[in-house]
């Protein structure tokens, strides 16, 4: 996979240390589709994303700042268009209320950077009945091979 942190000084996978990173500093180090994503929050088309249709073992971390995000073993195949899961990383994560588009929705943010990472529904698998679905562009996936 392409390294993330080639341009982004602030991407750290052992560092947790809360961010306060203007946008306007993000848009100098970011992609700008990752940009627009993480930062402005917004979506990738349906069944386009790189880990959609993806099954492998490892660890998916925020693509913008490193911080761990979810463990593959807790993903799972909603048919929705993007990568879902059951289960995040509590220390990874954390919640808004969104009510932009008409829509009442609960965005998940990454706890370190506040980046975008998608949203949460309760229409998921057990255990947890949750559906954590995420824009592939917001993570970065390490196999277990690689650790």
């Amino acid at each position: 996979m392409e390294n993330p942190a080639k341009n982004n000084p602030y991407y750290s996978r052992t560092d947790h240390t809360k961010l306060d990173i203007s946008n306007e500093e993000w848009e100098k180090v970011l992609a700008p589709d990752l940009y627009a994503i993480a930062r402005e929050a917004a979506t990738e088309r349906p069944f386009t994303g790189k880990y959609n249709d993806f099954d492998e073992l490892g660890e998916y971390y925020c693509a913008v700042c490193g911080n761990h995000l979810f463990r593959s073993t807790t993903k799972f195949s909603s048919s929705c268009g993007w990568p879902s899961f059951f289960e995040a990383d509590k220390e990874g994560v954390y919640y808004k209320r969104d009510t932009a588009y008409g829509m009442e929705r609960v965005e998940v943010l990454c706890k370190r950077c506040d980046s975008h990472l998608g949203h949460v529904f309760d229409d998921g698998p057990k255990p947890t009945g949750l559906r954590y679905c995420m824009n592939s562009i917001s993570l970065e996936f390490v196999p277990d091979s690689e650790k």
